[in-house]
């Protein structure tokens, strides 16, 4: 069972400091007022460990995308929809793991509390995991460019968490290249460059592997919707080097 899971089944309950903390209070507090019975007793038990970093990233992940969404003053279709299938097709989030998920992103749309607030609080609590780092920047650009491009506004709160992440400028600019439709989209994906060596971009895909196997992503207590996101990330490295060994003759 995911974590969503469990807080709807009222198997735990959250523990959350920080502004963080604030936007889950307030999204399972509606989804206790949805059914009081169901969720009877929930506040009274607290997150483990693993836990409360598995809610610290849902809760963030909706929120900096609730902000971004925002950042031009007004939410687009688009957006909306590249959120609502990040739920349903890459996190795979069940009917009622999404009302929870759209709970908080709704609840971060209301909230006084910055971007900047949420992206730090991130940061605290998965600074040693970069992989986290990278795929929260990957679903933030991914859901920026829904409408077509990134916009000033978007890219300057981007810039932020990019900042905030302690990645570099290379470095944002390899995972913006992600989803540019050439073949500068495969290296970025393998944080390599058309003017690397066959050796460098060898050694960047067994890193890169070694990085994002799923069993080291499982090790480090994600929840199982966005352990499947990060194993896609995976597929894609796997992917990205097929690409550029076929079009290096790499054998």
């Amino acid at each position: 069972m995911g974590l969503f899971g469990k807080i709807v089944g009222g198997t735990i309950g959250f523990a959350l400091g920080g502004p963080l903390g604030a936007i889950a209070g307030a999204a399972l507090g509606h989804a206790l007022d949805s059914d009081q019975q169901q969720y009877h007793g929930l506040g009274q038990l607290r997150l483990s460990t693993g836990e409360e970093a598995q809610l610290t990233f849902f809760v963030a992940a909706f929120s900096m995308l609730a902000k971004l969404v925002k950042a031009d003053g007004r939410i687009l279709k688009e957006e909306i929809d590249a959120v609502e299938n990040f739920m349903a097709y890459d996190l795979s989030l069940d009917p009622e793991s999404r009302r929870i998920a759209g709970n908080i992103f709704n609840a971060a749309l209301e909230s006084q509390e910055s971007f900047n607030n949420f992206a730090v609080q991130f940061y605290n609590q998965f600074q040693a995991q970069y992989q986290m780092l990278d795929l929260m920047i990957d679903i933030l650009i991914r859901v920026s460019v829904a409408d077509g491009t990134i916009s000033t506004n978007e890219e300057k709160l981007i810039l932020t968490a990019v900042k905030i992440f302690n990645f570099s400028d290379e470095k944002y600019r390899q995972l913006k290249s992600r989803y540019v439709k050439d073949l500068d989209k495969y290296y970025a994906i393998l944080e390599s460059n058309p003017k690397d060596s066959n050796e460098h971009v060898k050694k960047q895909f067994r890193k890169l592997v070694s990085d994002y196997h799923p069993d080291k992503i499982a090790s480090k207590g994600l929840p199982e919707e966005f352990t499947k996101f990060a194993n896609d990330k995976f597929r894609e490295i796997k992917e990205a080097y097929e690409v550029v060994k076929q079009e290096r003759k790499i054998t």
